[in-house]
């Protein structure tokens, strides 16, 4: 009977439904549902009750059918405990989080508690004191602009202020200053974090794209991609999906050429290798002395992958992304994370967190999870 009542929850996709609507589709069961640490209640993560999801390895096993349900589980727990461990947004692990937790919401509630971490620096920490890293402004912008973009579709008035504070710290070059921890793609260069805001930018609810912060914003990201020319394929990919949404950026023809670099890349299992996506790039090496491995598969890239691919105009029934969409169902780990090997050392793997929500945006870009806002313009170009 629980069970039963619990399949009717889900199907009615809980977070959008009135507290009458639950009784009335779980009569009996609504005031069982109210008592702390039973049923629902106890189902949803929080910061009370997150627990360590403790260290990241390649031998976990891996699942025997993919699950949405501990996928946000996952996503929940890693998020939450990094919030609540080090009170802090991350790019490598809750930034993911926000892009991609809403394609879950109709297999597990979440608490909100992420989403409110990031409001919080902008109306509060942000208002304190000034940021005294300036890449967290772009971090936190992307963060609640995506969250925005999957959820309600509109421009929250805290995302348009977290937008307005990351044009405030834009230098005159057109950059951000992006602390180096050594962590490829996402934490090692200003490249990264001018692409990014150049997408977030672009894909911003409300034509925020057409305001006059942005468009003075985004020549100075043209001044920058000028006079710093990309180092590797993911820095081409990711001038590629952001000049989908802001022009100027990427022509067609260097759009089709990046397309074509990374179907080239598909390794024979079906997926993408990370350090595939960054083998031009001269002289980058890993923190810990290892050699990069670019024949072993990861969530990132098959996801990242995927997801550009589709933007560019790739159709989801193209054999090359349901072989990549195969990998991704079948190597889900019981925990509900992919793993993905760190690019830069074999001490830390919270690469894996980033390289899961990837994996959840691009089931969702491929219609095997709901909701995908994006690929709303019209086809670019002819794929090959």
């Amino acid at each position: 009977m629980w069970n039963s009542a619990l399949s009717l929850i889900y199907t009615n996709q809980p977070e959008k439904l009135p507290f009458g609507r639950y009784c009335s589709i779980i009569t009996g069961w609504c005031l069982i549902l109210l008592i702390p640490g039973f049923g629902l209640a106890r189902d949803v993560v929080t910061l009370a009750n997150v627990v360590d999801p403790g260290q990241i390895t390649a031998d976990e096993p891996f699942a025997d059918t993919f699950s949405p349900e501990k996928a946000a589980r996952y996503l929940d727990t890693a998020s939450l405990h990094w919030q609540k461990s080090r009170n802090c947004a991350a790019c490598h692990v809750n930034m993911g989080y926000m892009y991609a937790r809403p394609a879950l919401s109709s297999f597990l509630e979440d608490s909100g508690e992420v989403r409110s971490l990031f409001e919080d620096y902008v109306t509060k920490r942000w208002k304190e004191k000034s940021p005294p890293d300036v890449q967290e402004t772009v971090v936190v912008a992307s963060g609640l602009t995506f969250n925005d973009l999957q959820t309600t579709g509109q421009l929250h008035p805290v995302t348009r202020q977290a937008l307005g504070v990351m044009w405030d710290f834009q230098r005159e070059d057109g950059g951000w200053t992006w602390r180096n921890d050594g962590y490829p793609p996402i934490e090692y260069d200003e490249h990264y974090g001018v692409t990014l805001a150049a997408l977030i930018t672009g894909i911003a609810p409300d034509r925020y794209v057409e305001t006059e912060e942005a468009r003075r914003g985004l020549d100075g990201i043209r001044r920058f991609l000028k006079n710093n020319p990309p180092a590797s394929l993911h820095h081409r990919a990711m001038i590629a999906w952001a000049s989908c949404y802001v022009e100027d950026l990427m022509n067609e023809q260097g759009r089709a050429k990046t397309l074509n670099e990374l179907l080239a890349l598909q390794r024979h299992d079906g997926g993408w290798s990370t350090p595939g996506l960054l083998a031009d790039w001269k002289g980058l090496k890993r923190k810990d002395g290892k050699p990069h491995d670019t024949k072993t598969s990861d969530a990132y890239a098959t996801g990242f992958t995927i997801i550009v691919a589709r933007e560019l105009g790739l159709a989801s029934k193209d054999p090359r992304l349901i072989r990549g969409i195969d990998w991704l169902l079948s190597n889900q780990r019981v925990s509900g994370k992919w793993f993905c090997r760190s690019p830069a050392t074999d001490s830390r793997h919270y690469f894996s967190n980033f390289g899961s929500a990837f994996a959840i945006l691009a089931l969702q870009s491929c219609d095997k999870l709901p909701g995908w806002p994006l690929s709303k313009k019209p086809r670019r170009f002819s794929p090959p």
